[in-house]
């Protein structure tokens, strides 16, 4: 890469300028290869899956965030089933003190006084335990003051309603508010292109965010996803390393208004310094972009991913090729969002 920058190859004579334009199409490198695997998705979803968890009682010290995590489905599942297995639970203790106290024998017996007035059967055990958990009180069914069992388990169900409401509330409310759909509207190009920029070879791909409210405080980061071996002949797979997109200068901290080129210079701290170019065609390595910061609507933290990985996929990849221009001269400033792959 340190000669490609010195010479610069694959850029036509009249400068990069003139080698706008679309990218050479892409080759296979065989008719029998194999679909590559990626590490992350294109649209940010990390293909990894952990296998041989022994020790799967740790999910469970951390319940909130286990529920959290689970898919909208499984949650709107344990969502009822809490509800639903609390009320019948406490029906059945509901019933169960009323049948012991003889109750159920003395229903029409205008002498007698129950634990609960018009509580003549499970069902009705069953819909006075829900009206008692969600404080409805029709009035109907009402504990009397000679069953003393009957107020402690009032006092006991009370407690435990305002806990299972608090705890199922504060698991729906943080799963609705998570930023995640956010992402959608950041579109990364599709393909990172190399060229010069200020008479530096340079690694750029293209960000932008489609929506008005902006993303505060947005940062970016970028690792470099590749297996290597190290001189005592440790194989680390899925090395990484970080690729420098300005953290020293600032220009990681984006102003998000319109779609920004981001660049990575092939410097001598490069990890791509030593890669000539047609080793960079063959090597199989991905480039994760990770956009953070925070939703100007809602204030809460987000982030997203997403993988370039069309350096492996490509023969020859993107050289000397440049992002179309997106703001035309004259008029409003217009950031053109319509082709992420410029």
């Amino acid at each position: 890469m340190a000669q490609d920058n010195a010479a610069f190859c694959g850029v036509p004579e009249g400068g990069p300028s003139e080698a706008k334009g679309p990218p050479a199409p892409p080759r296979r490198r065989g008719a029998g290869a194999r679909k590559r695997q990626r590490y992350v998705e294109k649209d940010g979803k990390c293909n990894v899956q952990h296998g041989n968890v022994r020790e799967t009682y740790r999910y469970l010290t951390d319940i909130f965030t286990t529920l959290v995590d689970l898919k909208w489905r499984f949650s709107l599942l344990v969502f009822i089933l809490a509800y639903a297995v609390t009320w019948l639970f406490f029906g059945l203790i509901w019933w169960f003190i009323a049948y012991c106290r003889g109750d159920l024998d003395h229903l029409e017996d205008h002498a007698w006084t129950p634990c609960v007035n018009n509580l003549n059967g499970f069902v009705s055990a069953f819909l006075f335990s829900i009206e008692t958990e969600t404080t409805i009180g029709y009035g109907h069914r009402v504990i009397t003051d000679k069953c003393p069992e009957g107020i402690v388990l009032l006092l006991l169900q009370a407690i435990l309603g305002s806990m299972v409401n608090a705890f199922m509330v504060g698991c729906m409310f943080v799963k609705i508010s998570q930023p995640n759909k956010r992402a959608e509207t950041l579109v990364f190009s599709s393909h990172a292109v190399v060229s010069l920029r200020d008479d530096r070879l340079c690694l750029m791909f293209r960000v932008g965010d489609l929506r008005d409210s902006h993303i505060v405080e947005a940062s970016i980061r970028a690792k470099l996803i590749k297996s290597k071996q190290t001189q005592e002949g440790e194989f680390i797979p899925l090395d990484q390393t970080d690729l420098s997109v300005g953290f020293e200068t600032g220009d990681d901290r984006l102003f998000l208004v319109s779609p920004l080129i981001i660049s990575h210079e092939i410097d001598e701290r490069s990890p791509f310094w030593d890669v000539s170019r047609h080793q960079l065609e063959k090597d199989d390595f991905e480039i994760v972009v990770i956009l953070e910061g925070m939703v100007e609507a809602t204030d809460t933290s987000m982030g997203t991913r997403h993988a370039h990985g069309d350096f492996s996929m490509r023969m020859p990849p993107p050289w000397g090729h440049l992002h179309v221009d997106t703001s035309p001269p004259g008029g409003h400033l217009h950031g053109d969002t319509s082709s992420p792959q410029g």
